[in-house]
């Protein structure tokens, strides 16, 4: 009987439900609505744990707050789509509600529970019942109630998990989307995948795996440092410490003073907390700075000549040029930017010569997380930056960024690669920040999506016998129908798509698709309709044979 958990418990956790999750993974997968091969929940909820499970590895926390915290922050950056940004919330509400315990009892844990699931419920624009919403949300209400009502951890996670189990279940009657396709929301499952991983740990059912060996030329990782010669380093010692605030100074003081003293600097505000770096001769002044605005939870300080002169001894040559550091922050040297998210070689060209400064790669077949998005953010060149998610399932990560960096973040909540083609063909740097994102809003609502792919399994889904191979077609997320042959699909998506009376057809083949094949499909469409302008180009994506734009 457990009364209290502490930094190493849950950690240990934290880690046994990482390993679940990884186990399971393909199952909660199994649970799409649409049996495309897409980047699916089980994987985006294991990769976002599995964020939280390395940074715990690394850094063993002993008190409940250091555990939690350093789950939720790991988390928030390595979040992959609408359920791995979910699941970070439910986490970094956890970390607020338990700042400053050591241990946390069952009546304070499962306050922390629920405090993750308003954090949730605040960050959805429009929550949706019968999701990993409802189920959290229940879940954890039958936590606090065995909590007050005096049970220990694990009795109170036992009532916790009965209850969301219960409430998996309804989410197929709660929600028509559901109950059509016939299965229990994903996300709902994968949550409680987590609770009873970590019960299992609490009992001694279940205990973490080993760590992943380290990879062979683990120097490789810091050979950046032999790709200058020391007489290149301008300051001496690389600064990091993280602020808990205590004080109502702006962020961006801090920052003033720090460039006053050194270069490289990053300052993050992220609700009570500073993150901050620095490369400066007088990391002294930077620390004395940094108290007036409240504690200093971590320091690092390191000298970059002694790193430099290590790696060099101990680097093989390297004939690549400079890499960038990690958190690198490029100086603005214009108002607005763009980062777009997209798979394929035809895309990433195509948005390269719209005018993106960053293309993130990724889409359905793997959602990027929130690191890999604010990465290319902090690269571009400008003080405000549009990103274009592209995809509904990662729109939520690519908002996150916004409290990450100094940029000014504006996310186009654009659900296909083609809204935001569109959404760059209308970028107009001589508008105000307010007129463009008003531009961008409206255009992409005029813009129409069709996707043709493949079933990855059988499925029935709206009175559809779908059998696994067939072709899918789809228009704004919607299921045209499956097809055995191509014919039969080009009837049936024509059709469709005549409905909408397009004036531009634009269609996009896949990697898997020969230039050829794709003529005599778009020829097909060109003689449907006549009066529309169409273009073929290669998009070169996974997964879709072909993406359609209808304007």
């Amino acid at each position: 009987m457990r009364e209290f958990i502490d930094g190493a418990a849950f950690t240990q956790m934290v880690l046994c439900a990482s390993d679940a999750l990884e186990s399971d993974k393909q199952r909660i997968n199994d649970l799409n609505v649409f049996p495309v091969p897409d980047g699916d929940t089980g994987t985006n909820m294991s990769l976002t744990l599995t964020a939280a499970a390395n940074e715990l590895r690394k850094k063993q926390p002993q008190t409940v707050t250091e555990a939690a915290d350093a789950a939720a922050s790991a988390m928030l950056r390595g979040a992959r789509g609408n359920s791995g940004v979910i699941l970070s919330l439910l986490f970094r509400g956890i970390s607020k509600q338990l700042k400053g315990l050591d241990t946390a009892d069952p009546v304070q844990f499962s306050a922390a529970m629920s405090r993750g699931v308003r954090a949730a419920y605040k960050a959805v624009m429009k929550p949706t019942e019968g999701t990993i919403l409802t189920v959290s949300r229940l879940a954890s209400a039958a936590a606090e109630e065995s909590a007050a009502a005096g049970c220990d951890i694990e009795l109170m996670l036992e009532h916790a998990i009965d209850v969301g189990r219960e409430a998996v279940s309804n989410t197929t009657e709660l929600n028509p989307v559901l109950k059509r396709a016939g299965v229990v929301d994903a996300g709902g499952e994968g949550y409680i995948v987590i609770l009873d991983a970590m019960l299992a740990s609490l009992e001694g059912r279940a205990a973490a795996k080993a760590a992943p060996a380290a990879e062979e030329g683990a120097a490789g990782a810091s050979n950046v440092f032999a790709e200058f010669d020391e007489g290149e380093i301008n300051f001496t010692y690389c600064t990091e410490f993280i602020v808990d605030k205590r004080s109502d100074k702006s962020p961006l003081i801090l920052r003033q003073f720090l460039e006053s003293i050194g270069d490289c600097v990053v300052v993050v505000d992220d609700d009570e907390i500073i993150k901050t770096h620095v490369h400066t001769n007088e990391p002294g002044r930077a620390l004395t700075e940094a108290l007036t605005y409240g504690d200093l939870a971590t320091v690092k300080i390191e000298n970059m000549r002694i790193q430099h002169t290590n790696q060099v001894n101990s680097a093989p040559p390297q004939d690549d040029a400079p890499a960038e550091p990690e958190d690198y922050v490029a100086p603005a040297e214009k108002k607005f930017g763009a980062v777009s998210v997209c798979a394929g070689d035809g895309f990433e060209k195509l948005f390269r010569e719209l005018g993106a400064d960053g293309i993130v790669s990724g889409g359905q077949t793997m959602n990027p997380s929130t690191e890999d998005i604010l990465r290319e953010v902090n690269r571009t060149p400008a003080e405000v930056v549009f990103v274009f998610p592209n995809n509904k399932n990662i729109i939520m990560a690519a908002q996150q960024c916004a409290k990450l960096t100094e940029k000014k973040v504006v996310v186009i909540p654009t659900r296909t690669v083609p809204q935001g083609i569109t959404a760059m063909l209308n970028m107009d740097p001589a508008l105000s920040e307010e007129e463009l994102t008003e531009v961008f809003n409206e255009v992409i609502t005029g813009v129409h999506t069709a996707h043709v792919t493949y079933a990855a399994r059988d499925s029935e889904f709206a009175g559809y016998d779908i059998k696994a191979g067939q072709y899918l077609a789809l228009l704004d997320g919607g299921l045209i129908g499956s097809f055995s042959s191509q014919d039969e699909l080009l009837e049936s998506l024509g059709a469709a798509l005549e409905e909408l009376e397009p004036e531009f057809l634009s269609v996009y083949y896949g990697s898997d698709v020969a230039e050829s094949d794709a003529l005599s499909f778009s020829n097909v469409l060109e003689e449907r309709f006549p009066d529309s302008e169409l273009t073929l180009l290669s998009g070169g994506q996974p997964v879709y044979y072909y993406i359609i734009s209808a304007e």
